[in-house]
């Protein structure tokens, strides 16, 4: 089939790679070139870099209302159009432009988490499972009816982990979407409305961790963030963003953060131990400000007197 494919994070480039292999892709719209990550200078986006790795024509516009885009959308004269990720919003005319519709990889279990963040919302409300529907679009906020879907066990996988195997089976679901679509086969299931939850954006410091939270809430944050949005705090008076943390459950764990208070820090069996309103959060790997990433027991090793008792910590925002 002839599509157009329109996406711009990692989780998109890994999908276009997919599609790429097995449809003519007439040409790829991606958002602008912007500040990514922890950069200063505007980068192309993956979506980008992959599209032009295959020499496949690239198309930045800023709106798809713009007229003169959506003519040269028209042009292209696609099959259907392929959405991953895009970050902007598919105006009705545009929908309507390819013969066989519009079709978008959502990373969740449709109707669940509905919007911006699913991957992040889903390890942070403790879902055991995520995943990803092919959806036909319409004018809602991922509103459409989905045909296929594929579900993949949360576990204790932070966001990138997650982000990258569901990017792994969104390709497969798109390409077996696409051929169902083709042969006038796909089964289309409507979205229940009464199981409907949205995935709102990260905002900045909504993972900062707090010792007023319980240890499980603390280790979700962990799990959810990345350089976008860290996960930050201040052990022993260091500013630092915690890079791995697990809410301590295994026996020696336990017996070695026994009584630990809200806001204490304790280092033990060459562990560190933040208190929290329920339980322990031992920290695993924190990177303090303008140093390398490094495990809890270099950093334990680098700040004076933290083997004492009456070491706190607390949240980055305090």
């Amino acid at each position: 089939m002839r599509v157009v494919f329109m996406g711009t994070p990692a989780f998109a480039a890994a999908i276009l790679d997919a599609v790429a292999e097995q449809h003519e892709v007439a040409a790829v719209f991606t958002r602008p070139d912007a500040v990514r990550g922890r950069g200063s200078r505007p980068e192309p986006s993956p979506v980008k870099e992959a599209a032009l790795a295959r020499g496949l024509p690239v198309m930045e516009p800023r709106t798809l209302r713009d007229e003169s885009v959506q003519r040269a959308l028209a042009d292209l004269a696609p099959d259907v159009v392929c959405v991953a990720a895009y970050g902007a919003i598919l105006p009705k005319v545009v929908l309507d432009i390819p013969r066989l519709g519009c079709l978008n990889v959502h990373a969740s279990l449709l109707p669940r988490w509905r919007g911006a963040a699913p991957v992040e919302r889903a390890i942070l409300a403790g879902d055991e499972e995520a995943g990803v529907c092919i959806m036909r679009m319409e004018e809602g906020l991922d509103t459409g009816a989905y045909c296929v879907r594929r579900t993949v066990r949360t576990e204790s996988k932070g966001a990138a982990e997650l982000t990258e195997e569901l990017a792994v089976l969104g390709a497969q679901a798109l390409l077996t979407a696409l051929a169902h679509v083709e042969a006038g086969a796909a089964d289309w299931t409507e979205q229940d409305e009464g199981a409907v939850t949205y995935a709102a954006k990260i905002e900045r410091g909504e993972l900062d961790l707090d010792p007023a939270e319980g240890a499980l809430a603390g280790e979700r944050k962990v799990r959810a963030s990345g350089d976008a949005h860290p996960s930050r705090a201040v052990v022993a008076g260091r500013p630092v963003t915690v890079l791995a943390a697990r809410a301590v459950e295994d026996a020696v764990g336990l017996g070695l953060a026994s009584g630990i208070e809200s806001g204490e820090v304790r280092f033990a069996g060459k562990r560190l131990f933040l208190g929290t309103a329920a339980g322990a959060l031992e920290a695993l790997s924190v990177k303090p400000d303008g140093k390398q990433a490094m495990d809890a027991k270099s950093f334990a090793a680098g700040v004076q007197g933290l083997k004492q008792n009456g070491s706190t910590w607390r949240s980055a925002h305090v």
